[in-house]
């Protein structure tokens, strides 16, 4: 089983409409390895990719054969009140072993009830949410046979709470004994949007869960209000709190989101030159400390 020390760098969601840039870019890349506008993994949404075969599927094989790749579920339902859908799991578990994949991660939301809602709606912060969602996780990685990294979620109501969303997440990461995706910018929507510390919560996490790392763009709405969009650049006050996660937590593999409005390929490589800018002089320190004490 491949563990998340295999991940590394800066990566992006290999999305369809990418497909046809990506391959020109790898076809370039592979003609120069020493580009430094790489992409160092990629990640995908296993229901996109389910069952789909012919060249889509000869797509998706080519670069997971090339590439590490990661891959962030849309619909298991983790805090959902419907049985957890183990039918999908079993399917899940097939796609990760086939593409060799180092992680799977889901949101910690829910999404259905007696349907799919199409939206990730919040879990209420209490004790017994935190018992119910955690046994729902030990089971998904029971099926899965690996560890799942839950994803904190940018949310506009907390309904039921008795918590804050940092002592939740605390609570289920080490109930459920799981992994987590930090989500730079939902912690960011999440501080603006509730009136807290963006700092703070990210020092609450635990860095020896941390799996990777999301970054994303969104939309104000209003003044105090922000909407997660994955549709925008990312803004400098999320750049400044990626920078301070990673003196939190280390240099973790850390992935550019975009679903909407997704702009040519050579913006986000930018973005993802602008991740590794981040990284690179606290790695810089990680090595100089380990060579002075070797």
């Amino acid at each position: 089983m491949l563990r998340p020390a295999a991940l590394h760098g800066a990566g992006l969601g290999l999305r369809r409409s990418l497909l046809g840039p990506l391959q020109d870019w790898r076809a370039a890349h592979e003609r120069n390895a020493d580009d430094a506008r790489a992409i160092d993994f990629f990640e995908v949404a296993p229901e996109n990719w389910i069952n789909v075969g012919g060249r889509l599927g000869k797509a998706l094989r080519s670069f997971s054969e090339r590439h590490p790749f990661v891959c962030h579920g849309l619909s298991l339902s983790l805090g959902g009140p419907a049985p957890l859908d183990e039918t999908l799991l079993h399917k899940i578990r097939r796609l990760l072993d086939e593409h060799a994949v180092a992680i799977y991660s889901e949101h910690l939301s829910y999404c259905s009830d007696d349907g799919h809602l199409y939206d990730l709606l919040p879990i209420p912060y209490t004790e017994a949410a935190v018992d119910y969602v955690a046994e729902r996780i030990r089971r998904a990685q029971d099926i899965l046979g690996r560890r799942i990294a839950i994803e904190n979620v940018s949310c506009y109501a907390t309904p039921g709470r008795e918590m804050s969303e940092a002592d939740f997440t605390r609570a289920v990461l080490e109930a459920a004994d799981c992994e987590l995706l930090l989500d730079v910018n939902n912690v960011y929507v999440n501080s603006v949007n509730h009136r807290y510390d963006a700092k703070a919560f990210i020092d609450a996490m635990p860095p020896q869960r941390v799996a990777y790392l999301h970054i994303a763009g969104h939309y104000d709405e209003a003044p105090g209000l922000i909407v997660d969009s994955h549709a925008a650049p990312v803004i400098d006050p999320v750049w400044d709190l990626l920078d301070h996660t990673y003196a939190h937590c280390g240099v973790k593999p850390t992935l550019l989101e975009r679903d909407f409005h997704i702009p040519p390929l050579a913006e986000l490589l930018a973005e993802l030159d602008h991740i590794r800018a981040i990284q690179q002089p606290r790695l810089g320190r990680i090595h100089e400390h380990s060579r002075r004490i070797a």
